[in-house]
């Protein structure tokens, strides 16, 4: 019997997993530079961090979590989003007591949920997120944004726009919540279980609902902007403001709303604009979580962050038609002919590999012929030709692929010639 992968699930094989590192790698390289320090939390977490911190309304909770009891009889959930469990390791190492503040962090990392799987949506997805804890400014708001908003155009993504919604304070969220309760109320059969469930629990994710998205009350339901008290209405506007400022275009949407239970104030979504990129267009989002930091048992502290996957990242990149600057070539590929040739050519490869080059030769006892196929495989820039007489002489033939030209060099000076010809 074939053991085949888990549905949901992918193989990133040699080829692809490169544009993986560079994304990866283009993603530490712009936190540097806004100052973000990374963070690796537990694969798994104790599943009361998700109902306290996502919240038991939600389609994550309720539907997609992966949980399980494990032999302690604990249950433990392999995490479904990034947020909750760097919270978690925020309070529980006193970060909020750290001489640096705000504290700012990111993440890279798997995730799991249990949903059906379809284009760029897994039961096992990486995402890249950043939360930014400890700062009531909006400035660190449109900070949040820019960072986004920077690594899709440092990756080459022209079509892509940020969307932008406040959900208010506490006290506008109360009287939204209410306005939408007497909104709703009425005609709450017409809708789905799940909604009906949410009237009373949580209304706000009602908004949020794919089955009865096309309900003609969804089109008229209160605007979460028309309950907005002076504070909130004053925070959104800055927030505003300071995206002006930095040259960041946005369109306002009043219903969006994210899908989990700690947002206030502020929440976004990136976008893909791109044709043919699919009916799902939403790249990333993110929005502001005061209040999660206490309910998970910690002071009170303001914080803010975003999540993206990479796989819809990579969708997007396609779709646009991005080529990434990956390189698969190699440096040098040693080609040996005879058997002390053969050890020899272990000895270069390996002192070429101590140089920092990347090299190969051929482990398979192939042919000249089928030695010089594999050189061209790995797109080496260079081919040195190794043979037993070449070996008596001390030296070697190295051809540039590039030109075609062939030159011979004395073995003891073989390395350096490669290394100064591939820098």
């Amino acid at each position: 019997m074939s053991i085949q992968i888990p549905r949901g699930t992918q193989d990133i094989r040699p080829g692809t997993v490169e544009l993986w590192q560079y994304i990866e790698e283009q993603a530490r390289d712009i936190c540097r530079r806004y100052n973000y320090k990374e963070i690796r939390t537990p694969i798994f977490e104790h599943t009361d961090l998700f109902l306290r911190g996502v919240g038991d309304t939600t389609d994550i909770v309720q539907k997609e979590m992966y949980t399980f009891t494990d032999r302690g009889e604990r249950s433990l959930t392999l995490r479904p989003e990034g947020t909750a469990a760097v919270v978690r390791s925020y309070v529980e190492n006193k970060m909020y007591g750290d001489a640096t503040q705000p504290t700012k962090l990111f993440y890279i990392g798997p995730m799991f949920r249990y949903e059906r799987p379809q284009s760029g949506r897994f039961r096992q997805f990486v995402q890249f997120g950043i939360e930014a804890l400890g700062s009531n400014d909006p400035a660190i708001d449109a900070e949040v944004m820019a960072l986004a908003m920077d690594f899709y155009k440092g990756l080459g993504l022209k079509h892509v726009k940020l969307v932008l919604n406040s959900l208010g304070d506490k006290e506008s969220r109360q009287a939204h919540r209410e306005a939408l309760v007497n909104h709703f109320a009425p005609r709450i059969d017409e809708f789905c279980g799940d909604c009906q469930s949410r009237l009373h629990k949580n209304p706000l994710r009602i908004l949020d609902c794919k089955k009865d998205r096309n309900h003609e009350l969804m089109g008229t339901a209160p605007s979460i902007t028309a309950y907005l008290n002076e504070n909130s209405q004053a925070y959104y506007e800055k927030l505003q403001e300071l995206l002006t400022m930095m040259d960041i275009p946005f369109e306002k949407d009043s219903n969006l709303v994210r899908g989990l239970d700690y947002y206030q104030h502020t929440v976004f979504e990136i976008m893909s604009e791109a044709d043919g990129f699919g009916a799902i267009t939403t790249l990333s989002g993110g929005g502001r979580y005061n209040g999660l930091v206490e309910e998970i048992g910690g002071p009170e502290t303001p914080g803010i962050g975003f999540a993206m996957s990479i796989e819809r990242l990579l969708m997007a990149l396609e779709a646009e038609k991005v080529t990434l600057p990956v390189s698969f070539e190699m440096d040098c590929f040693v080609v040996a002919l005879g058997e002390k040739a053969k050890d020899a050519a272990a000895k270069l490869v390996h002192d070429l590999r101590k140089a920092g080059l990347k090299a190969e030769k051929d482990y398979l006892d192939r042919k000249i012929k089928a030695q010089f196929k594999a050189a061209d495989r790995s797109e080496a820039k260079y081919v040195a030709v190794l043979g037993e007489n070449e070996l008596e002489q001390g030296i070697i033939n190295v051809k540039d692929m590039s030109t075609g030209d062939q030159t011979e060099i004395a073995l003891d000076t073989f390395v350096t010639y490669i290394a100064e010809k591939v820098q």
